[in-house]
């Protein structure tokens, strides 16, 4: 490794020794800079503030999903054509309105869960189970949608998975926001993989992991599930990689994309919630994969929130 040499100055006039070095101006008592109790103040009152902003964007969420459920029964009420027949047209504008109505749901669904997110609000609640149901019951839900879209969806389970603790509808949120975020931006005619297998994380070794430790890895002994999402779409440049874990981020021209920029920031969260973590492997035209570690023993039961996750994958 290269060695640090600090930067000696001499002066042009023959043998003179190295001016000193000029003090920096003395800072002023007239408020330019603040006093580390400013600082504080303010830092907690911004503190404050954000807390009051989220609990608000929270509680209206949560006053939204009460009469759009309402609306949305009503509107399969008469898409069942129960309350009377209906013609063509009629059925077309009740679809268009269930549709709405579901996106507008899982828009509040986001909201809400960001917002028990900052708050720490949302705890793990870890249950022994197959996590092979689990993702076949996303790909289950997930498969009309695909399929109206033109997309395959493949997945196959996986008989090496054993059965471990872990929070179903939390790790079923988190592949749902991963398929949904490959729905959006693999055009009609790809292809989305879905694959689970054990792995063996070497907790030391860097965020991602590389080939060679792959090869290194004794599989025999596999401490962890490693889930793959894994498109045919468009791609993501290397800069973003770590960027669009962020809360409401928008990759530069997806701004015309449905969704507010939360799908994988809540992914990200609810992931090192379960003491994993997270990444996307990627190139412009070639798709990506997203993949994530869920340890086979949980964590210790906590809170999930914002301050503990950010920047744990940078």
């Amino acid at each position: 490794m290269a060695t640090a040499h600090k930067n000696t100055c001499v002066s042009g006039a023959g043998g003179a020794s190295a001016p000193e070095p000029t003090p920096r101006p003395a800072r002023g008592s007239d408020g330019d800079v603040p006093s580390p109790e400013n600082l504080l103040r303010e830092y907690n009152e911004l503190r404050a503030r954000f807390q009051r902003t989220t609990n608000a964007l929270g509680s209206a969420a949560h006053d939204l999903k009460t009469p759009l459920s309402i609306l949305n029964g009503y509107v399969e009420v008469l898409h069942s054509e129960k309350l009377g027949p209906l013609n063509d047209r009629q059925r077309e504008v009740l679809r268009d309105m269930q549709s709405s109505g579901k996106r507008l749901q899982q828009f509040i669904q986001d909201f809400l869960t960001y917002s028990a997110l900052e708050t720490g609000g949302l705890r793990m609640q870890f249950e022994h189970g197959n996590i092979n149901e689990c993702l076949s019951e996303v790909c289950r839900l997930w498969s009309n949608h695909f399929q109206e879209k033109g997309l395959a969806l493949y997945f196959l389970a996986n008989d090496k998975l054993p059965a471990f603790p872990f929070d179903s509808p939390k790790l079923e949120r988190v592949i749902s926001n991963l398929l949904e975020n490959a729905f959006k931006f693999t055009p009609p005619g790809g292809t989305v993989w879905l694959h689970a297998e054990p792995h063996m994380w070497d907790r030391r070794a860097a965020a991602v992991p590389s080939t060679a430790e792959r090869r290194r890895q004794n599989l025999s002994h596999p401490n962890s599930v490693k889930v793959s999402v894994s498109d045919t779409g468009p791609g993501i440049p290397a800069e973003f990689h770590l960027e669009v874990f962020d809360d409401f981020f928008r990759l530069p021209g997806t701004e015309s994309q449905e969704g507010m920029g939360l799908g994988l920031a809540i992914a990200r969260r609810l992931v090192q919630g379960m003491g994993g973590k997270i990444w996307v492997e990627s190139d412009p035209g070639v798709g990506c994969k997203f993949s994530f570690l869920v340890p086979y023993k949980p964590v210790p039961d906590k809170p999930v929130t914002a301050a503990a996750s950010k920047g744990k994958n940078r």
